[in-house]
């Protein structure tokens, strides 16, 4: 089964959401978000994974690549191609969909719980790393929360997560080797955030599993 994967060009490792999806017999393609004239058509794919990014969807010098995902997004969810999408592109397509988007009070980073309506979506721990919130669209059904705002919901055949199911210890060191300043705004440290990931992951790891399973046989078989 064929799946596009869209992603930052640094940025497009799907991690343990990838390695699921890939046991349930997909192959990705990569869809880089600053080249969207390089994305292969929709026809053909079976499925459709957006992760995260360190974009927010409001920014104006990313206007034309998010304008080129929510055209996609939208065409992928009236196709009824499943799609799952992690933060970033969950704000892509809470925006492609009729929600909106906001910057957060405050960054939610680290690994957190959730209040979850589903069984197959775990508490967590889940890892986060936004500045961003969401209004869920009209007509979408909102499946977990936390303070912050909705944490996972969803239409049809699309699925979105605010936390990052894909996260493995090897991304979080990545997303931490620069990022100093902005962990510290929030009272931790690369170091810290990795000792705490080095203890979750792998639960997280299964959690992720059982969702990715969740979504394949209920959401994307719907």
């Amino acid at each position: 089964m064929r799946a596009l994967l869209i992603a930052n060009a640094n940025d497009a490792d799907p991690g343990f959401v990838g390695h699921r999806f890939r046991r349930h017999g997909y192959a990705f393609a990569e869809c880089p978000r600053e080249h969207p004239a390089e994305w292969p058509p929709l026809a053909g794919h079976d499925l459709v994974v957006s992760l995260g990014s360190d974009w927010s969807v409001y920014w104006p010098q990313v206007e034309s690549s998010v304008s080129a995902e929510i055209e996609l997004i939208r065409a992928v969810h009236e196709r009824g191609i499943p799609l799952f999408a992690i933060c970033f592109g969950s704000q892509v397509a809470a925006c492609a969909l009729g929600g909106t988007v906001a910057r957060a009070a405050t960054p939610e980073i680290g690994w957190h719980q959730v209040a979850s309506d589903v069984p197959e979506i775990m508490s967590g721990p889940w890892l986060q790393w936004h500045s961003d919130v969401v209004t869920v669209p009209a007509g979408a059904t909102e499946l977990a929360r936390n303070s912050m705002g909705p944490q996972a919901w969803r239409s049809g055949r699309t699925l979105c997560t605010q936390f990052h199911p894909e996260a493995t210890e090897t991304i979080v060191a990545r997303w931490s080797a620069n990022a100093a300043d902005e962990l510290a705004g929030v009272g931790t440290t690369p170091d810290l955030l990795l000792s705490a990931t080095r203890t979750n992951v792998i639960e997280s790891r299964r959690n992720a599993s059982r969702l990715v399973d969740w979504f394949t046989e209920h959401v994307a078989g719907a």
